[in-house]
């Protein structure tokens, strides 16, 4: 079926200039004067290419990859990857990019807590999404894509500055210290606490029978747990001597002890 498009022109008609719609078929390509037909969108771009790559990765595992293998998914030789990379090191650093591109985060509620609890929820659910690539976070993690995040964190966290980045670093080593963990297992088909004898472990037994909690809710727990602690290490400091005019207690100065 040809493609149609539509063309105007202008014709004069008893003096008044009208415009007239005309319909015209494209030539082909081996017409003398044709038109060559392009595709929309380039065929490869960066972004593309990873997300090949990521789903080979999801398939056949971080191992297995290859540039054929990534090729293939998007119709093209394997060469035509190198205009936009330099090597399989760089395309791999543009698929751990993406497992943070890809994070739902949340709108925020106004609740600073919840939503800080919502957005590491967000972040460990994206990696899990694909848990045969996770290791890349841990070879390629591009933090600078992070500075925003820490930037809002440290306006919006309601603690002095000298515990901010106890604060932010502790909820992100958390987050993606239980995502990893549970991607390891994921992508082994194993369960995250290996077999072991009740009898011989039989407080760790006990432990892990009175846990309420699924994989998710007790990383929830986890990061509501750490946080209360810096409550209450907020609420402890502010009522020592040597407070700063935050009147919160400097952890790392010096003390007078006049």
């Amino acid at each position: 079926m040809a493609i149609r498009f539509k063309l105007w022109s202008d014709d004069d008609a008893g003096g008044v200039r009208i415009r007239r719609m005309t319909e015209h078929a494209p030539r082909s390509a081996g017409d003398a004067g044709g038109l060559m037909g392009r595709p929309a969108k380039p065929l490869i771009t960066r972004t593309r290419a990873a997300r090949a790559a990521l789903g080979v990765i999801d398939v056949h595992g971080l191992d297995a990859l290859n540039l054929e293998l990534v090729a293939r998914r998007l119709g093209a030789k394997a060469p035509s990857l190198y205009h936009h990379f330099s090597d399989k090191a760089a395309l791999l650093q543009e698929v751990a990019r993406l497992l943070l591109v890809d994070v739902e985060a949340p709108a925020p509620s106004g609740d600073w807590e919840d939503d800080l609890v919502k957005l590491c929820v967000a972040t460990r659910r994206s990696i899990l999404r694909h848990p045969n690539a996770a290791p890349l976070l841990l070879q390629h993690f591009p933090r600078y894509m992070l500075l925003p995040s820490y930037e809002a964190a440290a306006a919006t966290y309601p603690f002095p500055s000298e515990m901010m980045m106890v604060a932010i670093e502790g909820t992100e080593k958390l987050t993606f210290g239980s995502a990893f963990f549970e991607a390891a297992a994921r992508a082994r088909s194993i369960e995250p606490m290996p077999p072991f004898d009740p009898r011989e472990m039989p407080r760790l037994a006990n432990a892990i029978r009175a846990n309420p909690f699924d994989d998710e809710q007790l990383f929830v727990t986890t990061i509501r747990t750490f946080v209360a602690g810096l409550r209450a290490q907020q609420a402890s400091a502010g009522k020592l001597p040597g407070e700063n005019a935050g009147g919160a207690f400097s952890a790392g100065a010096p003390q007078d002890s006049r």
